[in-house]
């Protein structure tokens, strides 16, 4: 599954974050008391003193199949003073049958009032699934108090939920989060006496908690649920909205601003007593191709506890699958992580899959069991596995719950009491694709770990698979023809960049730090994987790989591969969007791994450690040996470095990874 580049040189471009477009620049603004940062037609992290009272506020255009139509920008002007600022710009959003084009206009005044307006209008005729504006809560706010003005006028007091919030359909409708539906109006309780109000205009409003797709947000949207999806947008219609934010309060016991950005980041460990680290594994490879000796090897230097393998009972070709994939985990080295898929017919079919298991005998570590029409396994199926597919003796563990998002999970609950396992997977944009929303989720897979864990009885928890991008879209209306130069849906060119690998580690070390018992992670080798198949292809040379080159994840996996088993050492970042730090340690080895997520440098002070250590940096210096010579590149001793009194200052390039041994 390569592309066509034949040398490292012309690909060393797309190695910081999978494509060579420039990174959206934002700029800080400041309205009064409060500060925010502009980018790309977005107001982000809009904070009065030290606290974040919204995430996010931008416009969403989203085909039939919620897919997301990005915008293309022109005529932006900002007029930015000491404590004000007037940002004007025309946007278009264009693909396909999709043609919306809109006037954004944001102003914050000294007093401390933003408004955010949009004026557009349909250029062509199409379906929709929303139009208009996002307000995001950070997820910070749980718990927190709140007021909400519905659009009778009517007044009511709540509070965010703590523990992810279901997503609940009832007679087949979605349902928000209830009581925040029908919002002319909502206010929360920032910090002790600091309230910050939104006030809505052109549409009604109503609530989802998105950290059940990892966004770090509570998200207020436009056009309620209940009204049919997808609906038809006539050319020439019209749709106004604006948003308006006041914060009230007092700035008189809070600092003024935030940490800079150019500032040192501090990493120190945490009070917290040491985890022991995940059972970690990766998905068989989708492309069905064999694995060559090579990439079994550099596989089997992962040091890997399962692979995964998905049995679509119905399908005739399983049986070809498992053998394949009982293969590859024997020459690396683990145990099978084996996804059952059954129909109605499921005695039937586990009787058979239970006689292929006796004649195979691979080494199974655990079972998740689905249903191909169910989005959370249902009591009738696991009770049947138990029966007819499950041994005992064999020391596996049983596992089910969704093959989908962890709102499948949440809304529809597991028979936790029934299963050793309870499982869901993950990917990091349901709803934004920018690389530091993608970011801001590693900071919400912890509380849906813990969210799982109210309801999961004394059941392990698991994640599987992780994936940059949806393998499926399970709320698709149509299917959408790929043009001849266009990448899989699934595939995501980050993959294969130093951001992918950044993310990874980010990634594992929350897993890690919140005690999840196991987790599958993309895929073995092709677009999707951790390296690159060996053999060309005609594919689209977007992806910008070549054959047999490994990606910088590789090496991060390979990193910790060599502590299974062992534990982590909880640390903390005085900027975690911006730089963190995962700690390991097993019979007396410490390793500590950092990642920049940012594609500027990044100063970094990081304590805890021994009086000499030795730096391994994974970043625009190494990275062609990383990716084209791994055993090489795993093989330097690094830069001995000498601590003071186990603190360490030092700068990282844009997105690297630095081990320190």
């Amino acid at each position: 599954m390569s592309a066509n580049p034949k040398n490292f040189s012309n690909i060393s471009r797309y190695i910081f974050y999978g494509n060579d477009t420039p990174l959206p620049e934002g700029r800080d603004l400041r309205a009064g008391p409060l500060t925010m940062r502009y980018e790309n037609g977005d107001l982000r992290y809009i904070r009065f003193g030290q606290h974040e009272v919204l995430r996010r506020i931008y416009i969403a255009i989203r085909d039939r199949n919620w897919g997301t139509i990005l915008p293309v920008f022109s005529n932006v002007q900002l007029d930015v003073r000491a404590d004000s600022f007037d940002i004007q710009y025309d946007v278009e959003n264009r693909e396909r049958d999709v043609d919306f084009r809109w006037h954004g206009h944001i102003s914050g005044t000294a007093s401390g009032t933003l408004t955010f307006g949009m004026d557009g209008a349909a250029h062509s005729s199409f379906m929709k699934n929303r139009i208009g504006f996002c307000v995001l809560h950070p997820a910070s706010c749980a718990g927190v108090a709140a007021r909400i003005t519905h659009i009778d006028g009517t007044q009511e007091a709540a509070h965010l939920p703590v523990y992810i919030g279901p997503q609940l359909i009832r007679d087949g409708i979605i349902q928000p989060l209830y009581p925040f539906a029908d919002m002319a109006a909502l206010s929360h309780e920032a910090a002790p006496g600091i309230w910050a109000h939104v006030t809505f205009a052109g549409d009604t409003f109503e609530m989802e908690d998105q950290r059940n797709w990892i966004d770090a947000s509570f998200k207020t949207y436009c056009t309620p649920l209940r009204l049919p999806w997808p609906a038809p947008i006539k050319s020439g219609t019209k749709i106004s909205q604006a948003i308006t934010i006041n914060v009230e309060g007092s700035l008189s016991d809070l600092a003024a601003n935030p940490i800079s950005r150019n500032e040192t980041v501090t990493l120190a460990p945490t009070n917290d007593n040491p985890r022991t680290l995940p059972r970690i594994g990766l998905a068989s490879a989708s492309h069905g191709e064999p694995l060559s000796t090579t990439a079994l090897q550099r596989l089997a230097a992962l040091h890997l506890a399962h692979l995964r393998v998905d049995l679509r009972l119905q399908n005739a070709g399983y049986e070809v699958a498992l053998r394949r994939a009982w293969s590859e985990a024997s020459a690396i080295n683990c145990a099978l992580e084996v996804a059952v898929f059954v129909s109605d017919a499921a005695a039937e079919e586990l009787v058979a899959l239970r006689t292929l298991i006796d004649q195979l005998k691979p080494k199974i570590s655990q079972w998740l069991i689905f249903h191909i029409a169910e989005k959370t396994t249902s009591e009738r199926w696991i009770t049947l596995a138990r029966q007819l597919l499950f041994r005992l003796d064999e020391g596996v563990l049983l596992g089910g719950g969704t093959n989908v998002f962890f709102t499948e999970l949440n809304s529809q609950k597991p028979p936790a009491h029934l299963l050793d396992l309870v499982s869901y997977s993950i990917n990091p944009q349901v709803h934004a694709v920018d690389d530091a929303s993608m970011i801001e989720t590693l900071a919400t897979i912890p509380m849906t770990i813990e969210s799982a864990h109210q309801f999961s009885a004394n059941a392990q928890i698991a994640i599987s698979p992780v994936t940059f991008k949806q393998r499926f879209n399970p709320v698709a209306t149509s299917e959408t023809p790929l043009a001849p130069d266009e990448l899989p849906p699934q595939v995501d060119q980050r993959q294969m960049s130093l951001f992918g690998a950044g993310w990874t580690l980010g990634c594992l070390k929350v897993v890690a730090e919140s005690g999840l018992d196991s987790i599958t992670l993309f895929e073995t080798t092709g677009w999707r994987g951790v390296m690159e198949t060996d053999s060309e292809s005609p594919l689209p040379a977007q992806f910008h790989s070549l054959p047999g080159m490994v990606f910088p994840m590789y090496h991060v996996l390979a990193d910790i591969g060599k502590f299974a088993g062992g534990e982590v050492i909880p640390y903390q970042s005085s900027a975690p969007l911006q730089v963190n730090a995962l700690a390991l340690q097993k019979e007396g080895r410490i390793c500590w791994l950092i990642a920049n997520y940012t594609a500027v440098p990044q100063t970094v002070q990081i304590g805890g450690l021994n009086p000499t250590v030795k730096l391994h940096p994974l970043d625009e210096t190494t990275v062609e040996m990383a990716c084209m010579s791994p055993e090489q590149f795993r093989a330097t001793l690094g830069e001995a470095v000498v601590t003071s009194s186990g603190t360490l200052k030092l700068t990282l390039r844009p997105f690297a990874v630095v081990r320190i041994d």
